[in-house]
């Protein structure tokens, strides 16, 4: 039975910590801690999660894209869980753009992300699966990657004059 599993905040160990590579993703509690991954996201206007904000160090993700109060841009897509996922950008070009996090509520950044990318996981039947995801989704994958590799988005801000609170953001 899923449940709402309460979500990782900064200054929690699990966040920083590399996570593991899944080897069997039909063993109970890899079921379970994805089951609790789409639960734990249905119930946030998140558009994505990865294994470690629910403290499961495991290299698990789900993309959500939707759009949202967050991100009323947002394009639609199923919430799709990403074993073992990598990526490779298709060029150089990168642009700056807004990110928040549910680790780090009250908080938004601009955020330097590759624009295009090649991605590559496996599917819940085990299969391989390689896309090429640009954009926002492109984005919000590069952001929830960083968090199997132990980073949160702040990390990744080049300036501290570019993070500002949500109260400020809304005003934009």
């Amino acid at each position: 039975m899923s449940q709402v599993r309460e979500i990782a905040q900064l200054g929690a160990e699990v966040l920083r910590l590399q996570a593991k590579e899944v080897k069997n993703m039909h063993a109970d509690e890899m079921q379970l801690i994805a089951d609790d991954m789409f639960t734990t996201l249905a119930d946030t206007n998140g558009v994505g999660i990865a294994a470690p904000q629910i403290s499961a160090s495991w290299r698990m993700m789900i993309l959500a894209s939707r759009p949202s109060e967050r991100y009323p841009q947002a394009p639609e897509m199923d919430p799709t869980l990403m074993i073992n996922p990598s990526f490779e950008p298709l060029s150089e070009t990168q642009e700056k753009d807004w990110e928040g996090c549910l680790s780090i509520p009250g908080i938004r950044a601009k955020v330097p992300r590759y624009t295009q990318i090649k991605v590559s996981y496996t599917d819940t039947l085990g299969k391989l699966v390689e896309q090429t995801l640009d954009g926002f989704v492109a984005r919000v994958f590069q952001h929830e990657y960083d968090h199997l590799d132990g980073l949160v988005y702040l990390d990744r801000v080049e300036n501290n004059r570019d993070i500002i609170s949500e109260q400020e953001f809304a005003k934009e």
